[in-house]
Protein backbone atom coordinates (compact mmCIF):
# COMPACT_ATOMS: atom_id res chain seq x y z
CA UNK A 1 0.00 0.00 0.00
CA UNK A 2 1.16 3.27 -0.97
CA UNK A 3 1.98 5.90 2.33
CA UNK A 4 -0.48 9.10 1.34
CA UNK A 5 2.00 11.82 0.51
CA UNK A 6 -0.04 14.46 1.51
CA UNK A 7 0.38 13.54 4.92
CA UNK A 8 3.00 14.75 7.26
CA UNK A 9 4.71 11.83 8.62
CA UNK A 10 4.15 12.35 12.90
CA UNK A 11 7.21 13.78 14.53
CA UNK A 12 8.70 12.01 17.42
CA UNK A 13 10.60 13.67 20.74
CA UNK A 14 13.82 11.49 21.23
CA UNK A 15 12.30 11.59 24.74
CA UNK A 16 9.99 9.42 23.94
CA UNK A 17 12.38 6.95 22.43
CA UNK A 18 13.75 3.21 23.97
CA UNK A 19 17.94 3.52 24.21
CA UNK A 20 19.10 -0.35 24.30
CA UNK A 21 22.19 -1.28 24.18
CA UNK A 22 23.59 -3.77 22.04
CA UNK A 23 25.11 -6.46 24.71
CA UNK A 24 29.02 -6.47 25.39
CA UNK A 25 30.33 -10.15 25.07
CA UNK A 26 33.11 -11.35 27.30
CA UNK A 27 35.80 -13.94 27.35
CA UNK A 28 39.07 -14.58 29.08
CA UNK A 29 42.12 -15.32 26.68
CA UNK A 30 44.51 -18.51 28.16
CA UNK A 31 46.39 -15.96 30.11
CA UNK A 32 43.46 -14.23 31.97
CA UNK A 33 43.26 -10.94 29.63
CA UNK A 34 39.58 -9.80 29.39
CA UNK A 35 37.73 -9.71 26.09
CA UNK A 36 35.10 -7.64 25.96
CA UNK A 37 33.39 -7.78 22.20
CA UNK A 38 30.60 -6.90 20.24
CA UNK A 39 30.24 -8.14 16.11
CA UNK A 40 27.74 -7.06 13.17
CA UNK A 41 27.87 -8.14 9.88
CA UNK A 42 27.80 -4.93 7.62
CA UNK A 43 31.02 -4.36 6.45
CA UNK A 44 34.47 -7.16 6.89
CA UNK A 45 36.50 -4.69 8.99
CA UNK A 46 37.34 -4.73 12.68
CA UNK A 47 39.12 -2.93 15.48
CA UNK A 48 40.80 -4.45 18.35
CA UNK A 49 41.74 -2.29 21.20
CA UNK A 50 44.00 -2.90 23.97
CA UNK A 51 44.26 -0.70 26.94
CA UNK A 52 46.59 -0.90 29.71
CA UNK A 53 46.52 0.87 33.10
CA UNK A 54 49.83 2.76 31.98
CA UNK A 55 49.37 6.18 31.79
CA UNK A 56 51.88 9.19 32.93
CA UNK A 57 50.05 8.38 36.48
CA UNK A 58 52.17 5.18 36.67
CA UNK A 59 55.42 6.33 35.27
CA UNK A 60 58.42 6.42 37.62
CA UNK A 61 60.09 9.01 35.21
CA UNK A 62 58.23 11.94 33.39
CA UNK A 63 57.39 11.59 29.50
CA UNK A 64 57.99 7.66 29.57
CA UNK A 65 54.55 6.42 28.86
CA UNK A 66 54.24 9.59 25.87
CA UNK A 67 57.56 7.96 24.75
CA UNK A 68 56.76 4.07 24.82
CA UNK A 69 53.32 4.59 23.37
CA UNK A 70 54.84 6.81 20.54
CA UNK A 71 58.03 4.56 20.08
CA UNK A 72 55.87 1.30 19.84
CA UNK A 73 56.89 0.77 15.85
CA UNK A 74 60.26 2.32 16.41
CA UNK A 75 62.07 -1.90 15.66
CA UNK A 76 61.73 -5.18 17.22
CA UNK A 77 64.61 -7.51 17.42
CA UNK A 78 63.49 -9.04 13.84
CA UNK A 79 62.31 -5.99 11.89
CA UNK A 80 63.00 -2.56 11.64
CA UNK A 81 60.35 0.87 12.15
CA UNK A 82 60.50 0.40 7.90
CA UNK A 83 59.28 -3.11 7.55
CA UNK A 84 57.41 -3.13 10.00
CA UNK A 85 55.16 0.25 8.98
CA UNK A 86 55.51 -1.35 5.32
CA UNK A 87 53.45 -4.32 6.53
CA UNK A 88 50.47 -3.30 8.38
CA UNK A 89 50.54 -0.81 4.82
CA UNK A 90 50.77 -3.77 2.58
CA UNK A 91 47.38 -5.04 4.27
CA UNK A 92 45.93 -1.55 4.54
CA UNK A 93 45.81 -2.12 8.56
CA UNK A 94 46.02 0.41 10.64
CA UNK A 95 47.92 0.65 14.14
CA UNK A 96 48.30 3.18 16.61
CA UNK A 97 49.32 3.92 20.34
CA UNK A 98 48.39 6.84 22.82
CA UNK A 99 49.16 7.93 26.20
CA UNK A 100 47.00 9.51 28.33
CA UNK A 101 47.06 10.20 32.41
CA UNK A 102 45.31 7.29 33.35
CA UNK A 103 45.81 4.21 30.10
CA UNK A 104 47.64 3.51 26.97
CA UNK A 105 45.66 2.49 24.11
CA UNK A 106 47.08 0.58 21.36
CA UNK A 107 44.31 -0.09 18.72
CA UNK A 108 45.01 -1.74 15.30
CA UNK A 109 42.19 -1.61 13.07
CA UNK A 110 42.04 -3.76 9.53
CA UNK A 111 40.10 -6.10 7.16
CA UNK A 112 38.71 -9.04 9.16
CA UNK A 113 40.72 -11.36 6.24
CA UNK A 114 43.90 -9.97 6.61
CA UNK A 115 43.81 -10.35 10.96
CA UNK A 116 46.11 -13.53 11.03
CA UNK A 117 48.75 -11.20 8.87
CA UNK A 118 48.93 -8.65 10.81
CA UNK A 119 48.15 -9.13 14.60
CA UNK A 120 51.44 -11.39 15.28
CA UNK A 121 53.00 -8.29 14.36
CA UNK A 122 51.10 -6.28 17.05
CA UNK A 123 52.04 -9.18 19.42
CA UNK A 124 56.10 -9.02 18.82
CA UNK A 125 55.76 -5.42 19.42
CA UNK A 126 54.32 -5.76 22.94
CA UNK A 127 57.05 -7.84 23.98
CA UNK A 128 60.22 -7.19 21.58
CA UNK A 129 59.90 -3.77 20.93
CA UNK A 130 63.49 -2.21 21.51
CA UNK A 131 63.65 1.39 20.96
CA UNK A 132 66.18 1.69 18.90
CA UNK A 133 68.65 4.63 20.27
CA UNK A 134 68.64 6.09 16.71
CA UNK A 135 64.85 6.13 17.07
CA UNK A 136 64.53 7.73 20.42
CA UNK A 137 67.04 10.40 19.08
CA UNK A 138 64.71 11.48 16.37
CA UNK A 139 61.84 11.48 19.01
CA UNK A 140 63.58 13.51 21.24
CA UNK A 141 64.35 16.14 18.26
CA UNK A 142 61.31 16.05 17.08
CA UNK A 143 59.58 16.76 20.77
CA UNK A 144 61.78 19.30 21.42
CA UNK A 145 61.05 20.93 18.62
CA UNK A 146 57.53 20.95 18.38
CA UNK A 147 57.76 21.88 22.71
CA UNK A 148 59.71 25.50 21.40
CA UNK A 149 56.73 25.87 18.67
CA UNK A 150 53.43 25.10 21.12
CA UNK A 151 55.44 27.18 23.70
CA UNK A 152 54.67 30.63 21.34
CA UNK A 153 50.80 29.63 21.72
CA UNK A 154 48.93 31.14 24.25
CA UNK A 155 45.99 28.21 23.84
CA UNK A 156 49.04 25.59 24.64
CA UNK A 157 50.63 27.90 27.28
CA UNK A 158 47.39 28.17 29.51
CA UNK A 159 46.12 24.24 28.78
CA UNK A 160 49.72 23.49 30.52
CA UNK A 161 49.07 25.64 33.86
CA UNK A 162 45.54 25.73 34.29
CA UNK A 163 46.19 22.08 34.77
CA UNK A 164 48.77 23.12 36.76
CA UNK A 165 46.81 25.25 39.22
CA UNK A 166 43.52 22.98 39.62
CA UNK A 167 46.03 19.55 40.85
CA UNK A 168 49.50 20.91 41.82
CA UNK A 169 52.33 20.35 39.34
CA UNK A 170 53.59 17.03 41.50
CA UNK A 171 49.87 15.69 40.54
CA UNK A 172 49.87 13.44 36.97
CA UNK A 173 46.81 15.57 35.86
CA UNK A 174 48.78 18.75 36.72
CA UNK A 175 52.78 18.05 35.28
CA UNK A 176 53.36 18.88 31.91
CA UNK A 177 57.15 18.39 30.03
CA UNK A 178 59.97 20.82 29.51
CA UNK A 179 62.63 20.09 27.03
CA UNK A 180 65.28 18.78 29.72
CA UNK A 181 62.71 15.84 30.86
CA UNK A 182 62.96 14.88 26.89
CA UNK A 183 66.68 14.64 27.53
CA UNK A 184 66.58 12.38 30.42
CA UNK A 185 64.98 9.64 28.13
CA UNK A 186 66.74 6.71 27.51
CA UNK A 187 66.08 3.72 25.77
CA UNK A 188 66.23 1.32 29.37
CA UNK A 189 63.51 3.54 30.41
CA UNK A 190 61.34 3.04 27.88
CA UNK A 191 61.81 -1.13 28.06
CA UNK A 192 61.33 -1.60 31.33
CA UNK A 193 58.35 0.30 30.99
CA UNK A 194 57.43 -1.84 28.58
CA UNK A 195 58.28 -4.81 30.28
CA UNK A 196 56.41 -3.98 33.58
CA UNK A 197 53.24 -1.90 32.89
CA UNK A 198 52.56 -3.61 28.95
CA UNK A 199 51.51 -7.19 30.85
CA UNK A 200 48.62 -9.39 30.28
CA UNK A 201 47.46 -8.60 34.27
CA UNK A 202 47.28 -4.80 33.18
CA UNK A 203 45.27 -4.89 30.42
CA UNK A 204 41.59 -4.78 29.17
CA UNK A 205 40.89 -5.83 25.55
CA UNK A 206 37.88 -4.29 23.58
CA UNK A 207 36.70 -5.67 19.97
CA UNK A 208 34.29 -4.43 17.24
CA UNK A 209 33.51 -5.11 13.74
CA UNK A 210 32.67 -8.00 11.58
CA UNK A 211 34.41 -11.49 12.72
CA UNK A 212 33.76 -15.28 13.67
CA UNK A 213 34.71 -17.82 16.55
CA UNK A 214 38.13 -18.34 14.45
CA UNK A 215 38.90 -14.34 14.62
CA UNK A 216 38.09 -14.80 18.68
CA UNK A 217 40.39 -18.14 18.64
CA UNK A 218 43.26 -16.11 16.52
CA UNK A 219 43.47 -13.59 18.87
CA UNK A 220 43.52 -15.96 21.82
CA UNK A 221 46.45 -17.72 19.93
CA UNK A 222 48.58 -15.05 19.13
CA UNK A 223 47.71 -12.83 22.23
CA UNK A 224 47.07 -15.24 25.29
CA UNK A 225 50.13 -17.02 25.50
CA UNK A 226 51.29 -17.05 29.30
CA UNK A 227 54.68 -16.13 28.30
CA UNK A 228 53.67 -12.58 27.45
CA UNK A 229 54.96 -10.11 30.37
CA UNK A 230 52.46 -11.71 33.14
CA UNK A 231 52.69 -9.07 35.41
CA UNK A 232 49.57 -8.44 37.39
CA UNK A 233 47.60 -5.00 37.27
CA UNK A 234 49.54 -2.10 38.85
CA UNK A 235 48.16 -0.01 41.52
CA UNK A 236 47.82 3.47 41.30
CA UNK A 237 50.68 5.42 43.59
CA UNK A 238 48.67 7.67 46.19
CA UNK A 239 49.21 11.21 44.77
CA UNK A 240 47.69 13.96 46.61
CA UNK A 241 45.51 17.09 44.74
CA UNK A 242 47.73 20.16 46.03
CA UNK A 243 45.57 22.62 44.08
CA UNK A 244 47.16 26.98 44.20
CA UNK A 245 46.28 29.13 46.58
CA UNK A 246 46.05 32.10 44.06
CA UNK A 247 42.53 32.08 41.77
CA UNK A 248 43.58 34.66 39.11
CA UNK A 249 46.08 34.87 36.44
CA UNK A 250 47.39 36.81 33.75
CA UNK A 251 50.12 35.60 31.77
CA UNK A 252 51.85 37.49 28.48
CA UNK A 253 53.12 35.01 26.31
CA UNK A 254 53.40 37.09 23.03
CA UNK A 255 53.75 40.69 22.92
CA UNK A 256 52.65 40.52 19.27
CA UNK A 257 49.81 38.20 19.40
CA UNK A 258 46.33 39.78 18.81
CA UNK A 259 44.60 37.31 21.12
CA UNK A 260 44.19 35.92 24.64
CA UNK A 261 43.63 32.37 25.82
CA UNK A 262 40.67 32.51 28.64
CA UNK A 263 40.44 29.51 30.72
CA UNK A 264 38.28 29.18 33.55
CA UNK A 265 38.31 25.78 35.88
CA UNK A 266 36.95 24.43 39.28
CA UNK A 267 37.50 20.93 41.07
CA UNK A 268 34.52 18.52 40.53
CA UNK A 269 33.27 15.52 41.99
CA UNK A 270 34.53 12.13 40.05
CA UNK A 271 31.83 10.26 38.08
CA UNK A 272 30.36 7.89 40.85
CA UNK A 273 28.88 11.73 42.86
CA UNK A 274 25.50 11.29 42.31
CA UNK A 275 25.78 15.40 40.96
CA UNK A 276 27.87 14.18 38.07
CA UNK A 277 25.55 13.15 35.23
CA UNK A 278 22.61 15.74 36.15
CA UNK A 279 25.59 18.25 35.73
CA UNK A 280 26.17 17.10 31.76
CA UNK A 281 23.00 18.83 31.52
CA UNK A 282 23.37 21.90 33.10
CA UNK A 283 26.76 22.21 31.75
CA UNK A 284 25.61 21.06 27.89
CA UNK A 285 23.09 24.17 28.28
CA UNK A 286 25.60 26.51 29.77
CA UNK A 287 28.46 25.90 27.29
CA UNK A 288 28.41 22.40 25.85
CA UNK A 289 27.03 22.65 22.94
CA UNK A 290 26.66 25.74 19.86
CA UNK A 291 23.35 26.64 20.93
CA UNK A 292 24.63 26.94 24.25
CA UNK A 293 23.98 30.61 26.81
CA UNK A 294 28.18 30.63 26.53
CA UNK A 295 28.04 30.59 22.37
CA UNK A 296 24.70 32.54 22.11
CA UNK A 297 25.93 35.42 24.71
CA UNK A 298 29.62 35.70 23.72
CA UNK A 299 29.96 34.45 20.01
CA UNK A 300 26.50 35.15 18.54
CA UNK A 301 25.74 38.54 20.19
CA UNK A 302 28.92 39.81 21.43
CA UNK A 303 31.36 38.71 19.03
CA UNK A 304 34.13 38.36 21.17
CA UNK A 305 35.10 35.00 19.88
CA UNK A 306 34.79 32.42 17.81
CA UNK A 307 33.41 29.33 20.16
CA UNK A 308 33.59 28.97 23.91
CA UNK A 309 32.90 25.22 25.41
CA UNK A 310 32.73 24.18 28.47
CA UNK A 311 33.14 20.53 29.64
CA UNK A 312 34.24 18.03 32.59
CA UNK A 313 37.42 16.07 32.36
CA UNK A 314 37.52 12.75 31.37
CA UNK A 315 39.87 11.23 34.18
CA UNK A 316 39.62 8.20 35.99
CA UNK A 317 40.87 8.98 39.38
CA UNK A 318 39.43 12.83 40.24
CA UNK A 319 37.85 15.37 38.23
CA UNK A 320 37.33 19.04 37.09
CA UNK A 321 34.96 21.42 35.21
CA UNK A 322 36.67 23.36 32.23
CA UNK A 323 35.30 26.69 30.30
CA UNK A 324 37.46 27.85 27.79
CA UNK A 325 37.72 30.40 24.69
CA UNK A 326 40.13 32.51 22.89
CA UNK A 327 39.33 36.04 22.08
CA UNK A 328 40.77 39.41 21.13
CA UNK A 329 43.21 41.16 23.98
CA UNK A 330 41.23 43.95 24.14
CA UNK A 331 37.90 42.29 25.05
CA UNK A 332 39.30 39.39 27.00
CA UNK A 333 38.51 40.59 30.32
CA UNK A 334 35.09 41.69 28.93
CA UNK A 335 34.16 37.96 28.07
CA UNK A 336 34.92 36.93 31.79
CA UNK A 337 32.67 39.21 33.11
CA UNK A 338 30.23 37.59 30.39
CA UNK A 339 30.27 34.27 31.40
CA UNK A 340 29.84 35.05 35.34
CA UNK A 341 26.96 36.63 34.58
CA UNK A 342 25.77 33.95 32.65
CA UNK A 343 26.41 31.86 35.94
CA UNK A 344 24.52 34.25 37.99
CA UNK A 345 21.44 33.66 35.20
CA UNK A 346 21.49 30.18 36.01
CA UNK A 347 21.60 30.72 39.51
CA UNK A 348 19.01 33.06 40.05
CA UNK A 349 16.06 32.35 37.09
CA UNK A 350 14.76 29.01 36.06
CA UNK A 351 15.42 27.52 32.90
CA UNK A 352 12.34 27.87 30.07
CA UNK A 353 10.75 24.59 29.53
CA UNK A 354 11.73 24.68 25.70
CA UNK A 355 15.32 25.46 26.30
CA UNK A 356 15.44 22.38 28.28
CA UNK A 357 13.28 20.27 26.48
CA UNK A 358 15.40 21.57 23.77
CA UNK A 359 18.78 20.17 25.30
CA UNK A 360 17.45 16.74 26.65
CA UNK A 361 16.90 16.01 22.90
CA UNK A 362 19.79 17.20 21.61
CA UNK A 363 21.84 14.74 24.46
CA UNK A 364 19.49 12.08 23.52
CA UNK A 365 19.87 12.69 19.74
CA UNK A 366 23.56 12.66 20.38
CA UNK A 367 23.15 9.15 22.30
CA UNK A 368 21.07 7.48 19.49
CA UNK A 369 24.11 8.48 17.06
CA UNK A 370 26.78 7.09 19.49
CA UNK A 371 25.01 3.91 19.51
CA UNK A 372 25.13 3.49 15.97
CA UNK A 373 27.14 0.63 14.66
CA UNK A 374 29.52 -2.05 17.20
CA UNK A 375 32.69 0.70 17.00
CA UNK A 376 30.39 3.36 19.15
CA UNK A 377 28.79 0.72 21.23
CA UNK A 378 32.41 -0.73 22.27
CA UNK A 379 33.19 2.94 23.40
CA UNK A 380 30.10 3.52 25.13
CA UNK A 381 30.84 -0.11 26.69
CA UNK A 382 34.39 0.86 27.18
CA UNK A 383 33.98 3.79 29.07
CA UNK A 384 31.84 2.22 31.46
CA UNK A 385 33.72 -0.97 32.17
CA UNK A 386 36.72 1.27 32.72
CA UNK A 387 34.52 3.71 35.27
CA UNK A 388 33.65 0.25 36.83
CA UNK A 389 30.07 0.66 35.57
CA UNK A 390 27.42 -1.52 34.63
CA UNK A 391 25.25 -1.77 32.37
CA UNK A 392 22.75 0.06 34.86
CA UNK A 393 24.64 2.79 34.97
CA UNK A 394 23.95 3.63 30.80
CA UNK A 395 20.19 3.57 31.38
CA UNK A 396 20.36 5.32 34.84
CA UNK A 397 22.28 7.94 32.45
CA UNK A 398 19.07 8.49 29.74
CA UNK A 399 16.06 8.11 32.46
CA UNK A 400 18.24 11.54 34.00
CA UNK A 401 18.62 13.43 31.10
CA UNK A 402 14.66 12.38 30.20
CA UNK A 403 13.28 13.87 33.59
CA UNK A 404 15.89 16.24 34.99
CA UNK A 405 14.14 19.44 36.42
CA UNK A 406 14.65 23.31 36.07
CA UNK A 407 14.83 23.04 39.83
CA UNK A 408 17.38 20.39 39.92
CA UNK A 409 19.20 22.57 37.32
CA UNK A 410 19.51 25.73 39.35
CA UNK A 411 20.15 24.02 42.49
CA UNK A 412 23.03 22.77 40.44
CA UNK A 413 24.30 26.19 39.59
CA UNK A 414 23.81 27.44 42.88
CA UNK A 415 26.35 24.71 44.14
CA UNK A 416 28.93 25.02 41.13
CA UNK A 417 28.77 28.14 39.60
CA UNK A 418 29.91 29.97 42.38
CA UNK A 419 32.60 32.61 40.71
CA UNK A 420 34.80 31.68 44.08
CA UNK A 421 35.58 28.39 42.69
CA UNK A 422 36.69 28.82 39.47
CA UNK A 423 40.80 29.50 38.36
CA UNK A 424 41.14 32.19 36.28
CA UNK A 425 43.70 32.26 34.12
CA UNK A 426 44.16 34.52 30.48
CA UNK A 427 47.22 34.25 28.70
CA UNK A 428 48.26 36.79 26.27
Amino acid sequence: MMPDRTQAPQIYSPIEFDFPLQPCNTMSLDNGITLHYVTDSIEPVMQLEMVFQAGSWYEPKSGVAQATAALLKSGTGQRTSFEINETFEQYGATFRASAGPDWVSVTLSCLTKHLGKVLPIVAELLVDTCFPASELEIYIQNAKQRLSVQLLKSDFVANRHIDEYLFGFQHPYGKYLWKEDYDALTSADLLDYLKNYFTAGNCRMFLAGYFQEADLALINQTLGHTDWNAGGKRLEPKVEVIPAHEKKYRISNDANGVQGSIRMASAFPDKHHPDFVPMIVLNTLFGGYFGSRLMSNIREEKGYTYGIHSFMYNHKMTSAYMITTEAGKDVCEAAITEIYHEMQVLRDELVSDDELELVKNYLLGTILGDLDGSFQIIQRWKNLILNGFSEERFHSNIQTYKNITATQLQQLANTYYQPDRFYELVVI
